[in-house]
């Protein structure tokens, strides 16, 4: 949301869903960051829109843990809608979203404008349109996602994009494998992207872990982030036939030059350094399973 403010991006929704922050935090935490951020947008949306290119949008994006995340709507602006999206989360979570949702004509309208058919259905855990859904599952029971997801027309037939960012560090390296294995035999032209931390086995990953668990946070499938070989292997051994990973500096040296120079020029950074720590333990994942060789 701060990151947008500034305007590193730009994303007319996340408004409606987050408040601006009151307090500034020390502008190093905050460029690293929303230069973090700007390479997290920019990289997932870019093979996002690749998928969508690739199958002209006759296909599903499933968004697992998707919380407050406006890329339905962004897509719509652009054209881009697939057929249908898909959003899951927390039953908690989904119920603070649809209430944004309905009560705000700028999030509401787009969603009837796309839609067609029968009645919109839409209560306290779940909305349902002909274009858009938002589902509240647990994606540790796989059995229970798949079911919710088919009572919303999950079409397993279609290619299907899906996309977690920041969401399997928080499950078991067990829970995570089986969702990924799930995704992998039930559609059989698939693509999966993983934002996820990488190389936490060094002393900047040591410490990022540490900060996290003082606030509570704990990052049950850390072990999995302890290299870009190992983010592919779990990919590969869960059912993907093709996988690729590389860290955010990388990602951040393949964005548009001109548009990294003017967000550099947003706010100072001294701290060069510490940033190109965080890039580096951060990393885009992408797998994909394709029988009819899109």
């Amino acid at each position: 949301r701060f990151a947008v403010s500034v305007g590193y991006w730009k994303d007319p929704y996340i408004q409606y869903f987050v408040r601006q922050a009151k307090e500034r935090k020390a502008p190093e935490i905050n460029r690293g960051k929303s230069a973090c951020y700007y390479a997290r947008v920019h990289g997932v949306s870019y093979l996002i829109k690749a998928f969508l290119k690739k199958t002209e949008c006759n296909c599903q994006i499933v968004n697992l843990g998707a919380g407050m995340d406006t890329l339905f709507w962004r897509l719509k602006d652009e054209n881009l809608l697939p057929r249908k999206y898909f959003e899951v989360d927390f039953p908690m979570i989904v119920a603070r979203k649809i209430h944004n949702i309905k009560s705000k004509p700028p999030l509401s309208k787009p969603i009837m404008e796309s839609h067609s058919g029968d009645s919109l259905l839409i209560d306290s855990h779940s909305l349902d349109s002909s274009r858009y859904s938002v589902v509240g599952a647990d994606l540790r029971f796989s059995s229970d996602l798949e079911e919710k997801l088919k009572k919303h027309n999950l079409d397993i037939h279609l290619p299907t994009l899906l996309v977690a960012e920041c969401v399997l560090v928080y499950m078991t390296p067990q829970q995570s494998a089986n969702l990924l294995k799930w995704a992998a035999s039930t559609f059989p032209v698939a693509m999966f992207i993983n934002y996820e931390q990488v190389n936490m086995t060094d002393r900047f990953g040591q410490i990022m872990i540490e900060n996290l668990q003082r606030r509570q946070c704990n990052l049950a499938g850390v072990e999995v982030c302890r290299s870009l070989d190992s983010q592919r292997e779990r990919l590969l051994l869960n059912g993907w036939e093709t996988a690729r990973a590389i860290d955010m500096m990388k990602v951040y040296s393949f964005l548009p030059q001109a548009d990294v120079k003017r967000i550099e020029g947003l706010e100072f950074l001294d701290e060069k350094e510490l940033f190109e720590q965080l890039m580096q333990h951060y990393c885009i994942c992408w797998a994909s399973k394709d029988s009819s060789n899109l």
